[in-house]
């Protein structure tokens, strides 16, 4: 959706900005759908090199068009070039690496998600080897240096490429070379909006130990399961991880709005084209923002749901619950993860269940659990029991729901790969690096054995 703001627009109020975020309230449980959001990266096969725009994606997005139905979207690149894709509420945009993400139409079952995106996989993969490429699920790019990654044509990453890098370290990693596996959730009430963000923040850490799957970089392997998720540490300190607020007990939209308003904006978007402004948003209401061309600028709701877009933390509200923690995984773990999360938040009791796991952890110990999903994953005893117990809790919820497919399978079977996984203490990070080994042993060399390892789509390993 386009956030430009045709006409002028009354300067936004703190009390609007509230208002605004309490519309997404679902008060009837039957319309609370499932979202879910898959990156992907591009490699072309010939030369193992990161994909490019004009050679690449934008031939990538016209296929999508020609072959089966999809559009172009409304935004558009800083020369009018297609960058996105939409089709039936669903849409296929650019990463600024030239990562490829499908975010699903939001739908009522994740037998829906899931034949949603296996349609979607056919199709990339079918385009990919017609142009020579293939897209491989990774949390973070197995092979390629920063410097090999290309730049997307996309206004918004420009101002980001020059703003976040003074803000953390590793802010260009998460960029060009992450990628993530999320899910979306709705909620019947601010209460329940609390509590379900409440436990997605909690034990968003167990997801990320279940889903690690980035243990290699520069074609080596590395000590953690999770490579993206280390990424994220030294991005933004103002915009990313744990806040502190997201676990009291008076949640309210109006800690939420003031929680956003302190945090320093990226940019203000105007005739399609994206403006440098670093003020905090509480400021940009406070002062307006004067652009180099002398025009004076209020804030409006619309470049709220913007700044919203802009923050990054473990989930968030934007303005459904999005769950952000995992890792882009292969295809026979994508359904695992709205299944989860379904299981967990569209029940109660689960909820609270999933809550109470983790409940006795300071701010200290959330942080050191998350350090310790992302290093060892299942290889730790406490991180395996935690996540035994998850599992179990959002399978007997789902087994509740009961909601059945053709077969006569309920969404509970969608868990098995996490719980075989589990019950081995093996995240996908670390049956890759066993198949790294074994790959290395047969004489395959690093590239080869990493291409083996990460289930290339499209790709004789």
């Amino acid at each position: 959706m386009s956030t430009d703001n045709a006409q002028p627009l009354p300067p936004a109020k703190r009390s609007q900005l509230i208002a605004d975020l309490a519309q997404s309230v679902k008060p009837d449980p039957a319309t609370h759908l499932v979202g879910t959001e898959l990156e992907t990266h591009g490699l072309v096969v010939a030369s193992e090199r990161p994909v490019n725009y004009p050679d690449h994606i934008r031939r990538v997005l016209e296929e999508f068009c020609k072959r089966f139905g999809w559009q172009p979207g409304d935004d558009r690149g800083v020369d009018g070039e297609i960058i996105a894709l939409q089709r039936d509420r669903a849409s296929i945009t650019l990463e600024p690496g030239g990562q490829l993400e499908l975010s699903g139409k939001p739908l009522p079952t994740v037998h829906d998600t899931c034949a949603e995106f296996g349609e979607y996989r056919r199709h990339l993969d079918g385009i990919a080897k017609d142009l020579g490429l293939t897209f491989v699920a990774a949390g973070f790019h197995p092979l390629a240096q920063l410097a090999d990654m290309n730049h997307m044509p996309k206004g918004r990453y420009q101002v980001m490429r020059a703003y976040l890098p003074t803000r953390g370290g590793r802010a260009l990693d998460m960029m060009h070379r992450t990628c993530t596996l999320q899910a979306n959730f709705d909620f019947g009430s601010e209460r329940q909006c609390g509590l379900r963000l409440r436990t997605a923040f909690a034990v968003s850490a167990l997801g990320t130990a279940m889903f690690a799957n980035s243990p290699f970089m520069h074609g080596q392997a590395t000590e953690l399961a999770s490579q993206r998720s280390q990424v994220w540490t030294d991005v933004d300190p103002d915009r990313c991880g744990l806040p502190a607020f997201a676990f009291a007990d008076d949640f309210s939209f109006a800690r939420y709005v003031d929680w956003a308003l302190e945090i320093p904006m990226f940019f203000v978007r105007r005739g399609g084209r994206y403006l440098a402004h670093h003020q905090t948003f509480a400021e940009f209401m406070r002062d307006g923002f004067v652009d180099p061309a002398g025009t004076r600028h209020h804030a409006t709701t619309a470049d709220f749901r913007l700044h919203l877009n802009t923050l990054f933390p473990e989930a968030r509200l934007n303005p459904y619950i999005e769950v952000r923690g995992s890792d882009s995984v292969p295809a026979q773990f994508v359904c695992a993860l709205p299944a989860l999360w379904k299981g967990l938040l569209y029940d109660d009791g689960a909820c609270l269940a999933a809550w109470e796991l983790v409940s006795d952890l300071d701010m200290a110990g959330r942080l050191d659990l998350w350090r310790e999903c992302r290093e060892a994953g299942l290889r730790s005893p406490r991180v395996k029991n935690l996540c035994l117990q998850l599992l179990e809790i959002s399978r007997e919820s789902l087994v509740r729901q009961d909601v059945r497919d053709s077969k006569g399978r309920d969404e509970s079977h969608f868990l098995d790969p996490l719980f075989r996984g589990v019950q081995a203490g093996a995240s996908p990070a670390h049956v890759a690096l066993d198949t790294y080994d074994t790959a290395r042993g047969e004489g395959l060399s690093s590239a080869q054995a990493i291409r083996r390892a990460m289930f290339f789509a499209g790709v004789e390993a």
